[in-house]
């Protein structure tokens, strides 16, 4: 495809999107951008969620990590499973027996304001850093593929690219999302489709059949590994960390869970949650066959690129047809963009109730002062993808973006799970100390692991670690007297 012709691709993909936005955006109401007015079918959610829970980070590094890493992220994804069970079950009927809008205010209720305020920061931190691994990567593909042919500055990529998720996402909210994250799941699902289509009939599988047969018999296609406990692909470090990433990088993430509160009610939305728990598993074993298809191809025709190369150098290869190519570039903006224009919903939302307190405030003031966040936001978006881009030049995102998430959202887990599994009350003021010092250490524990336990190297679960200190930092820090109260 010429630059031309990609150009007008994304203008009438965001054309479509920036519509929606037109008829969903008519109420300009807080309750609207927040909570949909707890008005949105559960199916609509349960679809939308698949792109949003996978993002351009799927789309791109998943395929890409089966040469080096086989089919072992599948380990992970069927801890997501379990985890999407505990989040449908357990965090699904407190969130809404409570009525919440942010999920951490359950935090201020349950131990006080500054837990409260800690564990909405480091929400805030979370998913700012998340939003932004995702977002570099479809930039940088982005600048690869058009801007540089047009010699416009990377920068200036970063900036339309968030200009144009403000732009769709600034009246409507988490409304407009519901119908968009559908539309862009749809994108994503038949991009990756066409693709392993297209590469099955090349490599002369002609079928589904064969396509089975070719995969079971592809030394890549490992899925369980349990020879080596140090191993960070060891099946239970692997399994037991799906499980806590999907608790905490879900059900303990208010860009998430504020699309379950946007159901009806609790019953919608634990069909909502049990049913894309289900598919989930299914459309990233598909990521594995195009993983896998992609690296035979590469191979045949001695393409060397490698990671989070591998796809975009194959679906932009004139050979592989415009059709192919434009289905690649819809499919990867679909992914990356589902993901991020709720992430920017979500922050906006999360700042203004439980950082301003914007629900003690006058409508018209509280709209003013939302509006202002999300711009706020969408600038603190640019700087860090620009940041990134001075940090990172050669990296599997995905891999990265599991690790730092092991960081930020390990407090959140270790905060819930106290306040879930114990009556104990804690001394709130101490309460952000704990939540710095427990990454802090299990950085430590990170760095040195093979020297400190004998050659064991930590992976995904630096989570649980992290997760788990937290959680014994507020046993030292608990009061004498139990937590009572009915929650």
């Amino acid at each position: 495809m010429s630059p031309t012709s990609i150009l007008l691709l994304i203008l009438g993909y965001f054309s479509v999107l920036i519509l929606i936005s037109y008829f969903t955006g008519k109420e300009d109401s807080n309750a609207a951008f927040f909570k949909a007015n707890k008005s949105a079918p559960w199916y609509l959610v349960a679809f939308g969620m698949i792109g949003a829970s996978l993002s351009g980070v799927t789309f791109i590094s998943v395929p890409g990590a089966v040469e080096g890493k086989q089919f072992g992220y599948m380990q992970v994804v069927f801890g997501y499973f379990f985890g999407y069970l505990i989040i449908a079950y357990v965090l699904l009927p407190l969130y809404f027996r409570l009525n919440l809008t942010s999920i951490y205010t359950y935090l201020k209720q349950r131990f006080g304001n500054i837990s409260y305020k800690t564990g909405s920061f480091a929400f805030l931190i979370s998913r700012t850093v998340g939003a932004s691994f995702r977002l570099f990567l479809v930039a940088k593909v982005l600048q690869l593929l058009v801007f540089d042919l047009f010699n416009v500055p990377f920068a200036v990529t970063v900036i339309i690219t968030i200009a144009l998720i403000w732009l769709y996402t600034f009246k409507g909210g988490i409304k407009t999302i519901i119908f968009t994250d559908t539309l862009q799941t749809f994108f994503m699902l038949v991009s990756v489709g066409v693709t392993v289509v297209y590469l099955a009939s090349v490599l002369d599988l002609n079928s589904i059949t064969e396509v089975i047969k070719s995969t079971k018999e592809s030394s890549l296609s490992k899925i369980f590994f349990f020879d080596d406990i140090n191993d960070p692909q060891y099946f239970w470090k692997s399994f037991l960390s799906g499980i806590f990433i999907t608790i905490t990088m879900t059900g303990l993430d208010q860009d998430m869970m504020q699309k379950n509160l946007t159901c009806k009610n609790l019953k919608d939305a634990q069909k909502n949650m049990v049913s894309f728990s289900v598919v989930l598993i299914f459309v990233n074993l598909l990521f594995m066959v195009l993983g896998l298809l992609l690296t035979q191809y590469a191979d045949q025709h001695g393409i060397t690129a490698k990671k989070d190369d591998l796809f975009p150098t194959i679906a932009m290869l004139p050979e592989i047809g415009i059709v192919t190519s434009a289905f690649f570039l819809l499919g990867l903006i679909a992914a990356a963009y589902s993901s991020a224009d709720s992430a920017l919903t979500s922050l906006t939302t999360s700042f203004c109730i439980d950082i301003v307190g914007i629900e003690s405030k006058i409508e018209s003031e509280r709209k003013r002062i939302r509006k202002q966040v999300h711009i706020g936001f969408s600038i603190l978006l640019i700087l860090v993808i620009l940041l990134f881009d001075i940090i990172f030049t050669d990296i599997s995102v995905i891999w990265e973006l599991f690790k730092a998430s092991g960081y930020t959202y390990g407090p959140l887990l270790g905060l819930f799970a106290f306040g879930l599994l114990t009556k104990f009350k804690v001394k709130d003021q101490f309460v952000w100390a704990v939540a710095i010092i427990a990454p802090v250490v299990s950085y430590i524990l990170n760095l040195y692991s093979k020297e400190l336990f004998n050659g064991y190297e930590i992976g995904f679960e630096i989570l649980i670690i992290n997760g788990l200190l937290m959680f014994l930092g507020l046993l030292f820090i608990k009061k004498s007297a139990l937590h009572t109260e009915n929650q």
